[in-house]
């Protein structure tokens, strides 16, 4: 296929060593059509998708022909699932190969549900329309939150059919990332008990995300560092936003700190703490309120894995690895907190904010308060007048926020926009995202595009967004939610 589509095409992960790798064609498909092309992205990244048929485009998008230039592969991987050790790799996607962009950003061009690899074991290599159209969704609705994740350029269907807990639509969507390089990618390098294995995959991740620790005295430990740095910002986006990860297995971790791998996500409704989804998570070990005790667990595991590059002297890398594990809980708490004020308005540092803060969400959780619209009601600039907040706990909680915003050094002005440009007024409320899968499991699509246009703009107040603010009645909650593996 003649370059059409602009695709400038630089893959460097075929210099990683053979392990790492297995270059593979997707699956060809039988009748593949297009659901949803995101020709935004597609500009942004330097792609031309505008002057050509669908029907090249449907080509493109299920592997059944590749655009110049491209090496597919799919990427071997081990993980911790569940906090068990396993050898994985991808399953059911491709790496078409890594895009550089007009303004010579490097992208991962990966397709997912393309078929099997030698990494399937059991599974179909395919995936089903809507845990695709749910990844879609809410990588977008992340990327207009101002979280860092991958992104979705396109949905297909591929005119067959996959076997669930029932026949489903067939699916591939394709996934555009910084890399997918994970913390599991390193377990498996480790796993090979081959050190120069795992430094080829060290050198390669810290050209590719953080070149400036390449010439640092210690490499390894400059790349944790780097890592920690980002995942501690990444978990305090998803606090701000109610975002349930749902399955932070180490495979799920990637080292550019972007979110990956939307299974079973969805986002709180009424603040509980210990709220989790996922059917396979049966005893919240990924709950809202464990995601930073994860994400440290996780990171031990990439600093257990880089322990023979941290130092030649096992005793001395286990010690200076437990330092470095150590630092997460504060450099967390520290963005955290600093995240929290935010949400309501704080300039400064009090003595009493942390106590505010554990104050409001305490009265949250009791009064079964929903955590989006509570902190959005709080960026008024008037005080709230629904029932809920008529308890004369919230009455003096109220009081003492008040007192505590005088101690500001900006303007009651200054706290509102920035309590405004931080709390969202939409989120893909999981009732409205299970409504637009049903709908295009019927092949009506229409629901998700709507949809689509209210989540690009989550921060503004108008007749579209209105019906999206709405908390789910009790009969619509969403209570489970499912890998779609």
């Amino acid at each position: 296929m003649t370059n059409v589509f602009n695709f400038n095409f630089d893959t460097t992960y075929t210099g990683l060593p053979k392990q790492f790798f297995v270059k593979q064609r997707p699956e060809r498909v039988q009748n593949p059509m297009i659901v949803h092309i995101n020709y935004d992205l597609a500009q942004e990244i330097g792609l031309n998708l505008t002057s050509t048929t669908q029907k090249k485009l449907s080509k493109l998008f299920s592997g059944n022909e590749l655009p110049d230039g491209s090496t597919p592969l799919s990427q071997a991987y081990a993980g911790h699932q569940f906090g068990y050790f396993t050898m994985l790799g991808d399953g059911r996607a491709h790496l078409l190969g890594e895009h550089i962009t007009p303004n010579g950003i490097r992208l991962d061009i990966q397709l997912k549900g393309s078929g099997k690899t030698p990494y399937s074991r059991s599974g179909d290599g395919r995936a089903a329309l809507g845990p695709m159209i749910r990844e879609y969704l809410i990588s977008e609705a992340m990327y207009h939150l101002g979280i860092p994740t991958t992104r979705s350029l396109a949905i297909i269907t591929t005119g067959q059919e996959v076997r669930r807990e029932a026949l489903l639509p067939g699916s591939i969507l394709t996934r555009i990332a910084s890399s997918h390089i994970r913390v599991g990618t390193f377990e498996f390098a480790a796993n090979q008990k081959d050190e120069g294995l795992l430094k080829s995959l060290l050198d390669y991740t810290i050209k590719r995300h953080c070149p400036e620790v390449f010439d640092s005295s210690n490499k390894a430990v400059g790349l944790i560092e780097n890592v920690m740095q980002k995942q501690s910002d990444l978990i305090v986006h998803w606090m701000r936003v109610g975002f349930v990860h749902g399955v932070m297995n180490t495979d799920n971790m990637t080292l550019s700190g972007e979110t990956i791998d939307y299974g079973p996500c969805a986002f709180m409704d009424n603040y509980d703490p210990n709220t989790f989804f996922s059917s396979i998570d049966r005893g919240g070990r990924y709950s809202f309120m464990n995601q930073p005790l994860i994400a440290q667990w996780n990171l031990a595991r990439l600093i257990e894995a880089l322990l023979p590059l941290i130092d030649n002297n096992a005793d001395n890398a286990v010690k200076l690895g437990e330092k470095l594990i150590d630092k997460f809980s504060d450099i967390y708490k520290q963005k955290w907190l600093t995240m929290m004020r935010s949400k309501i308005g704080l300039l400064g540092d009090q003595p009493e904010d942390q106590i505010l803060i554990k104050d409001l969400l305490d009265w949250m959780h009791n009064n079964d308060a929903d955590f989006t619209n509570t902190f959005r009601d709080l960026s008024d600039g008037k005080k709230p007048t629904e029932i809920i907040y008529e308890t004369s706990s919230f009455q003096t909680w109220y009081k003492q926020w008040k007192s505590r915003l005088q101690k500001n050094s900006k303007s009651w002005d200054t706290s509102v926009a920035m309590m405004r440009n931080i709390n969202p007024i939409i989120i893909p409320r999981n009732h409205q995202v299970e409504r637009v899968i049903s709908a295009a499991a019927h092949g009506d699509f229409k629901h998700f595009r709507d949809f689509l246009e209210v989540l690009k703009e989550p921060f503004k107040a108008d007749g579209k967004s209105k019906p999206y603010q709405i908390p789910p009645e009790p009969r619509e909650r969403v209570y489970q939610t499912f890998c779609g593996t």
